[in-house]
């Protein structure tokens, strides 16, 4: 596995073209596109139905360069699982080097609609790296509240905000037995495309959760995309750590957190969490933040043994 320390490390190889329909400021394509520039190459990706497939391969068009699967919004990592299935038995009767599979989906079609099939594709073992771009909602179709949705967060069916905690996908695929899975930020470029690198030199199913700032739903000005990816992780709302054979490593400590607040305030969505009626709710919010933070600690001294 070769590592990227510069631009020139990446192979320089466009995997999505300009031109596509994407909002202005889309944190998804700014982390797939520095995604396909890392990939070890000859790859197959494949996409469930969801933001990404809408904005690139409206008919009869298409912004991808490289091999491509579009399919349902349920079913991506099953999809894959028979791509990598057939790629190895071809393998085996020698009729060519086996390609990598990618699967890039949201966050709806990995944490709900598609997570049985990407329970069933990690529990067979499957060797496919799985990547969710995670802009915490149905952003595709109207910014329906998902499981990656955050406490407080406003969406079309929380408008008051949502009154549940994010779910814990990182910790679920661990406990599947995968290999290596981690956390990553389009504004951290080399720690996702060397962590896109190790994924892929990992046999067996690995995965990826990289956080995709939406501005049309999370209601920020679109310049403002890669300042909120920062802000994630220097508030710790979203800590950048890997798991790797079960040893946790957090990769970018945050030794003086940024305040809370700064990420919050600059999200209309989360306009309801801020007022004062909802101090309790704000207090869950940082409670919630900070258990994780020293529970990722915790794991990390007691596995790095």
């Amino acid at each position: 596995m070769s590592q990227v320390s510069r631009l020139s490390d990446l192979y320089g190889r466009e995997g999505l073209s300009p031109g596509h329909s994407a909002c202005r400021g889309c944190g998804a394509t700014v982390a797939v596109r520095q995604i396909l520039l890392a990939a070890e190459p000859p790859f197959i990706v494949v996409t469930p139905t969801g933001c990404l497939e809408v904005i690139s391969s409206q008919f009869p068009y298409t912004s991808w360069r490289v091999p491509w699967v579009h399919v349902a919004f349920e079913n991506a990592a099953a999809v894959a699982s028979g791509i990598e299935a057939a790629l190895r038995a071809l393998e085996r009767k020698g009729l060519g080097r086996r390609h990598k599979v990618i699967v890039i989906a949201g966050d709806g079609g990995t944490f709900d609609i598609g997570f049985q099939a990407l329970s069933g594709a990690f529990e067979r073992g499957h060797d496919l790296l799985y990547i969710c771009y995670d802009n915490e909602a149905y952003m595709n179709t109207g910014i329906q509240r998902s499981a990656a949705t955050p406490l407080g967060s406003a969406t079309t069916t929380t408008p008051a905000g949502k009154r549940e905690q994010k779910k814990d996908i990182v910790s679920i695929l661990v406990g599947h037995g995968s290999p290596y899975v981690a956390t990553s930020s389009p504004h951290l470029w080399k720690d996702l495309t060397n962590k896109v690198r190790k994924a892929q030199s990992i046999e067996g199913p690995t995965f990826l959760h990289v956080v995709a700032p939406c501005p049309r739903g999370w209601y920020f000005e679109p310049q403002l995309t890669i300042k909120m990816a920062k802000l994630a992780v220097e508030t710790r709302i979203f800590p950048i750590y890997e798991v790797e054979n079960g040893k946790y490593r957090i990769n970018y400590m945050i030794n003086r957190p940024r305040p809370v607040e700064e990420y919050l305030k600059l999200q209309s969505r989360f306009a309801y969490l801020l007022r004062p009626e909802n101090a309790h709710l704000l207090e869950r919010f940082k409670q919630w933040v900070e258990d994780r933070w020293n529970y990722l600690q915790k794991m990390a001294a007691v596995t790095s043994s």
